[in-house]
Parts: structure tokens; C-alpha cells; sequence
């Protein structure tokens, strides 16, 4: 078994948070980065699990993540200006982060404090604790985060140990109004109550436990004003069924874990964990607009983030068997709610707004490898691959939730948002319309085929039901997405490089742009005309390294252009390419430099509906004076040591949007990356 830690900073396509949204709730970062600085020295060791000493040591400081499922009720009643009450059970996928202390006596009685904080997913309505609809309005009632400080009183066994908490509980809320009238008012409020429970841990490995948890929180009734004017009361209950893991945290010059680790290499590799956070700010000036829409970039001046937690748990089940899971906490807000923008400026945001924290189970999958025999290829480990070595003749099968750009459309130069390239269509083939929810996953089944010199994938995803939604059609096969790829590797003046070729094909319930012009009556609602069609494109994609230090990348990228994006971005054809230059040369050898441009079209179709004043996926102005999208993006990395870096980044976008009467717009971007 070895144990990797890498904590800190990627979809993908999606939205992230305000920099005033995190300062409000400054715990879950604060663990992250107590995680981060005390898991830096938790180089890769070895563990034979039969083998470990008999005794872990609970006493001491530990921090750690849970996930789970959390329920509860909420009955709410409205005052606006009569009472209108309502009754609600609610529940979701929840996840978070806690940190305490432990001592145990020689009694083997365990005492102990701990803090923890969770957050909703980020699906529609998991957070909907109550919606009540009266005679002038709707009220909604949503969680937003729930958290406790409690006690523990436990039995410590030398491997595991049973417990009962119990102690103080919080939450966050916001109280939605909304009149028959148009518009929302918002209020946020804070109720406090207690907390009780009990659980089970088991030491896995040095310095490691994990745990299973049940937690009931009681926040009393509340009574409130909104903003509008009207009142609401409000009794509100929350429990979790949880499993968490935790690292302990050893005083500096503590050398060696309580559980002694025994080096038996058939029992190396067993488990790995990863981890990681990244923020990632933008903003620009004003620029020049002579009209705006809906999906307009605002000509304001304006100033956005996201943040984005990750974890990444591997462990190999049996023979060429792993499994994946990935567990992230995502917040933020993309540019003007991530619209405005072909290309847009930054894949960290997801088309999803989190004012707080929203927990994603976003990876959990399956991977099976059939090795041929023959000569062995060391796989590096990561947060999407377990280490060991390989048969490099083998079959990979994968099946379970994750992106379709995690098995395809690979390069080393511009791949990761949370590293390099922040723009769409230059991390991305931005005509590549491939299946993703609001956060970039989908759940689907690839294989692949490796050789020395070519691999060849071929991989089914179910696609959304309907465009741009979190839902996906399950027509299975009838309805979803199909992609192949050829990957060709090869040596030119002596330095390495690949070429892949993605075909996909996508069965979806989808509407027309030219029906919709077509047909005035339908007024541009293109939903009208969406029936089971089929919309097709293609992907070539280069690396090239010239010297030990720089690289070459370039990707085109083109779709049919006839019926509306799904799930990506309003992009028909996409020519990227560029540079990424590493700092040996000026002594910083783990520094990057990249630059790059992309130029964006749209189909004749395409085009003419957007013209005419209808809404894409990311776009719509009311009018277009359509040009080219042309972006050109430049950024240098610092690596402030191995774990922590940041970037500054520029972004010059003539066009935005495919029109010529707005911008152009200089898009300046921060971003600060751990990784352990």
C-alpha cells in the first residue's frame, strides 16, 4: 500500500465563486490549507496491512473529508400578508471537511473535540429545504451549509475505536422571495442549534482513519423578516450518514507512524490519494458595447472567481482492477454567469452559479487493463492513474461517471485549467460538443486499445435530455454520445510527438436552428422544434516537442453546425495553437510560459439564428455583426516550490461573442495552485 497526498488546483467548462462569497465562510479553506501544509511531508511509503504494528495512536491532531447522503424536514410558514404554510423532507449528496483533537487515557477511554462543515450538492434542489407558494408570491427556503463543533467520548481499541458526540450546531440559509410581479429579493440568515450522534473508526494506515458517522442536528424554529417585507417561521431539522477519512497530524520531529509500515512490495500500490485547490480570479475594464442581451458579456467593469477542492482516491481492487473516486467542493461564479463568450475565458467555471461551497461526487468509476505480455511501461502515478507498472500491449476498460476529455483529446501543453491554458477553446477543442452536465461529467463506458507506438479509444456517454441541463436521456444507445480516436506516436529530429483523431457522433433530443428560423410563429424558441436528431463533428489534434524545454500544440476542431449545442460551447469550428515553454533556460526550470491563439466560426445556420436574436448555449446579443471570435491567450507559471504555484495570465478577445459591435475585451486572470 503506499499513500500519496496532493492537495490544491482543473472543467473542465463550468462557474466558480466571488471573492466576498469565500471570505463569508472562511472554515472550509482553512482546513483545506491546514490539510495542504500538514500532508506536504507525507512522502510515498510502502504498507503491508497484515503486517502493521498492533497500536495506532489516536491522541493528537487530525484533519480530514467526508461524503454522504444528509435528510432532514423543514416546516415553514410565510406571512405575505396572510399565512400560507408548508411541509418539506428534503436530502441530497452532501460533502465537507472536519478537524479535531484526541486523547486517550490509559483507561483507554478516547476524549476529543472535533469541527466539521458540510455542503449540499450541486444538483437543482438539493439544497430546497421548503418552497411555498402564496397568493402574491413564491418563498423558497434553501440550506446553504451546515456545521457543528461538538465533543467525543469513545472507546479506543488499538486499531479502532466507537464514540457519541454531541455539541453545537449552525447553518447557513437564504430565504428567496419572489413576487408574481418579477424579480427576487434574497436574505441570508443563521440559525443555530445542536448537535448528536455516533460512529466507528478503524486506523487503515499509518497516520490514516476512516470512519462512518451518523449526525443529527436540531436548529429549533426561527422567525424572520425578508427583505420584501414579508415574514416567514421556520423549524428546520437536518441528519447525515456520512464516511469520512482522516489524516493525523504529528508535532514536528515526530518521525515515525504509531503503525509502522512492514515494505513488501506485492503489497505496494494497493491505494493512493491525491489532492488539490485552485482559485482562480478574472476581471476586465470596461470596454465599448452599443447594445447588450441576455447572454451578453457585460460591458461593465467586472471582477469574478472560483475556487475548486478536490480529492482524488484510488485503490486497485484486484489484478488490473482499480477504482476511482473523486470528491470535490466547487464555488464561484464565471464572468457575467459565464455567457459572452464563445471561447470562454475560463474553465474553472462551470455553468452552474455557487455562491458557497457545492459538493460533487465528480469521478467514480471503474477501470479493468487485460495486459498481452511482452515489454512493461512504468505508469506514473496521479489523480487519474494509479502507479505500477504495465503491460504497453494491453485493453483498458472503464465504466462510471467522468469526463468525456478525461480519456480523449489528450496534450501535454494544453489540457488542465488548473495549469496552464485557462481558455476554452485552447485547453479544449472548442467544436467538440462532447456529453457533460452543468460541471463538465457524464457517466459512460470506454476502451482502449495500446500499443508502443498508437492507441486506439473507442467510448459511449449518455447525453443530456436536453441542452445545457444537469438531466441525461436514458434511451440508452439509442440516444447518447459515440467517439473513436486514434492516437499515433512518433519521433521527428529526434523529440517525441503525437497526432489523435476524434470522430464523434451525437443521438440527442435537439432542436433545429434553421426549423426555428423557419417557422415565425415559434418566436425563436428553438425547444419547439426538438426532436431526436443527430449531429456529428471532428477533432485533430497535435504535440510536438522541439527541444527538451518547448512544445508546439495545435488542434481543429469542427461540427455539422445544424442543430443546438448540447452541452459545450456555441463553437462550429475552432483553430488553436501555440506554445508552452519551460524556464530552464532563465533558471527557473519549473516555471511555464505559454502563449497561444484560437480563431471560433459559426455555421451559416448557426449564425443566422443567433442574428435574428435567438439564444445559444453561451451566447445571444440580439443582433449580430458577425465576425470571427479571435482570441489570443498568454500566461506565465512561478512554481513557488513543488507544491504551490501561480499564475498570471492575459486574454485579448476581438469579437467576443462572434460580433463586431462589441469589444474587444482584455481579460486579466490570477490564479493560485496547490498540489500535494
Amino acid at each position: 500500500m503506499r499513500v500519496s497526498l496532493w492537495w490544491l488546483g482543473r472543467k473542465r467548462h463550468g462557474k466558480c465563486v466571488a471573492m466576498s462569497a469565500i471570505l463569508r465562510i472562511p472554515a472550509a479553506g482553512l482546513l483545506l490549507i491546514g490539510a495542504a501544509n500538514a500532508t506536504a511531508r507525507a512522502a510515498d511509503f510502502p504498507v503491508k496491512a497484515p503486517n502493521l504494528q498492533p497500536s495506532f495512536d489516536w491522541s493528537g491532531v487530525y484533519i480530514g473529508a467526508h461524503t454522504g447522503y444528509g435528510f432532514g424536514h423543514a416546516s415553514t410558514t410565510a406571512f405575505d400578508p396572510g399565512a400560507t404554510t408548508g411541509g418539506n423532507a428534503y436530502g441530497g449528496a452532501i460533502g465537507g471537511v472536519q478537524a479535531g483533537y484526541n486523547f486517550l487515557l490509559p483507561s483507554r477511554v478516547l476524549l476529543g473535540v472535533e469541527a466539521d462543515i458540510s455542503f449540499p450538492s450541486y444538483l437543482d434542489g438539493n439544497n430546497v429545504a421548503a418552497s411555498i407558494a402564496t397568493p402574491n408570491a413564491s418563498v423558497v427556503e434553501q440550506l446553504d451549509y451546515a456545521g457543528t463543533v461538538r465533543g467525543r467520548i469513545g472507546y479506543a481499541a488499538p486499531a479502532w475505536m466507537i464514540y457519541a458526540t454531541a455539541g453545537f450546531a449552525w447553518a447557513g440559509e437564504r430565504f428567496l422571495h419572489t413576487p408574481l410581479s418579477g424579480g427576487e429579493d434574497r436574505t441570508l440568515y443563521q440559525r443555530t442549534g445542536w448537535a448528536a450522534g455516533a460512529g466507528i473508526e478503524a486506523a487503515i494506515a499509518p497516520q490514516w482513519t476512516a470512519r462512518l458517522e451518523y449526525l443529527y442536528s436540531d436548529y429549533g424554529t426561527a422567525s424572520l423578516g425578508l427583505v420584501s417585507g414579508a415574514h416567514v417561521n421556520s423549524a428546520l431539522d437536518f441528519q447525515t450518514i456520512r464516511i469520512g477519512l482522516n489524516r493525523k497530524i504529528d508535532s514536528p520531529g515526530i518521525g515515525t507512524p504509531s503503525m509502522a509500515p512492514q515494505s513488501d512490495p506485492t503489497e505496494a500500490n494497493r491505494w493512493e490519494i491525491w489532492g488539490q485547490t485552485t482559485y482562480l480570479g478574472q476581471g476586465y475594464p470596461a470596454f465599448g458595447a452599443p447594445y447588450s442581451g441576455v447572454n451578453s458579456l457585460t460591458p461593465n467593469a467586472q471582477y469574478q472567481a472560483t475556487w475548486s477542492n478536490s480529492l482524488y482516491i484510488n485503490a486497485r481492487l484486484w489484478d488490473g482492477g482499480e477504482f476511482y473516486f473523486n470528491p470535490e467542493l466547487l464555488q464561484g461564479f464565471g464572468l457575467s454567469d459565464t455567457v459572452g463568450l464563445g471561447g470562454f475565458s475560463s474553465g474553472e467555471a462551470q455553468k452552474s452559479n455557487f455562491p458557497y461551497p457545492r459538493f460533487n461526487p465528480s469521478r467514480f468509476y471503474v477501470r479493468q487493463t487485460f495486459g498481452f505480455g511482452g515489454e512493461q511501461e512504468m505508469l506514473e502515478g496521479g489523480p487519474s492513474q494509479l502507479s505500477g507498472k504495465e503491460d504497453i500491449s494491453r485493453l483498458t476498460l472503464q465504466a462510471g461517471k467522468f469526463a468525456v476529455l478525461d480519456v480523449f483529446d489528450g496534450n501535454s501543453y494544453a489540457k488542465d485549467p488548473r495549469q496552464d491554458f485557462m481558455n476554452w477553446s485552447i485547453w479544449a477543442p472548442g467544436a467538440f460538443d462532447y456529453s457533460a452536465d452543468k460541471v463538465g461529467l457524464t457517466y459512460g463506458g470506454t476502451a482502449e486499445l495500446n500499443q508502443k507506438n498508437w492507441a486506439f479509444r473507442l467510448g459511449y456517454f449518455l447525453m443530456d435530455a436536453e441542452s445545457n441541463s444537469n438531466n441525461f436521456d436514458m434511451k440508452i444507445f439509442s440516444r447518447g454520445e459515440y467517439v473513436a480516436e486514434l492516437e499515433q506516436r512518433y519521433t521527428l529530429f529526434g523529440m517525441p510527438g503525437k497526432l489523435r483523431a476524434i470522430g464523434w457522433i451525437n443521438s440527442a433530443f435537439s432542436g433545429s436552428y434553421r426549423e426555428t428560423l423557419d417557422n415565425p410563429a415559434l418566436d425563436l424558441d428553438i425547444a419547439q422544434t426538438r426532436k431526436g436528431r443527430i449531429k456529428y463533428g471532428y477533432v485533430v489534434n497535435l504535440e510536438q516537442a522541439l527541444t527538451q524545454d518547448i512544445g508546439l500544440f495545435g488542434r481543429w476542431s469542427w461540427n455539422d453546425g445544424k442543430t443546438e449545442i448540447m452541452a459545450f460551447t456555441d463553437i462550429d469550428a475552432s483553430l488553436s495553437g501555440g506554445l508552452s515553454i519551460k524556464g530552464r533556460s532563465w533558471g527557473r526550470p519549473d516555471d511555464t510560459v505559454g502563449i497561444a491563439g484560437a480563431v471560433n466560426a459559426l455555421s451559416a445556420d448557426h449564425r443566422d439564428f443567433i442574428a435574428a436574436g435567438g439564444l445559444g448555449v453561451l451566447i445571444g446579443d440580439g443582433r449580430l455583426n458577425y465576425h470571427q471570435e479571435n482570441i489570443l491567450e498568454t500566461y506565465y507559471a512561478i512554481a513557488l516550490n513543488k507544491q504551490l504555484t501561480v499564475t498570471g495570465d492575459y486574454q485579448y478577445i476581438q469579437n467576443p461573442a462572434y460580433n463586431a459591435d462589441r469589444g474587444p475585451v482584455s481579460i486579466f486572470s490570477g490564479r493560485l495552485r496547490g498540489q500535494f
